[in-house]
Order: structure tokens, then sequence, then C-alpha cells
């Protein structure tokens, strides 16, 4: 099954290299769950990030997010029940 992830980011904001290292915690996280994971340039402040088209996380309703809650969120979707081992944290 293909499990994609992107990451739609502000250039305008200079938030490439905050997307990028999400994207490296993703990857990390979940190598062997992911297929492909993109980086999508955008205007406006934006920074989404969506797993198969579906938004999971949008700065502007949430803030900036922290990795972990990122990870829960793509864990939901990618590998439901997979422990995130000790950075989970609690819910």
């Amino acid at each position: 099954m293909t499990q994609r992830v992107q990451i739609e980011y502000c250039t305008q904001c200079r938030w490439l290299p905050r997307a990028a290292w999400l994207a490296q915690e993703l990857l990390t996280t979940f190598e062997t769950e992911l297929t492909e994971l993109s980086l999508k340039p955008g205007t406006g402040g934006v920074f989404v990030v969506r797993v198969n088209d579906e938004i999971v996380w949008d700065r502007r309703e949430h803030g900036f997010p922290e990795p972990t809650a990122v990870k829960r969120a793509v864990r939901d979707r990618v590998a439901p029940g997979r422990s995130l081992g000790h950075s989970e944290g609690s819910p």
C-alpha cells in the first residue's frame, strides 16, 4: 500500500529548513512504512503536513508542530497501534 507524506511549507517565510528537518524525522521513524515523502514549496505562511492527501497538521490551526505530535498523527494513519517508543510521551 502506498503511504505518502507531503510537507507544504512557505518559501517566503524561509521554512524549508524546518520542513526538511521534520521530513528527516518522519523518514527515520517510518523508514519501512512510508513509500514517499515530498516537500512542496508554498506561500502565504503555509506549513501543512498531509498523509495520503489528508491534512494531519496545519500550522494555521495548531501552530508549529512538535515532532512527536506529527509522528503520532502520521503513525495513526500508516502504522496504527505501533509504539513510538520513548519519544511518544503522554498523549
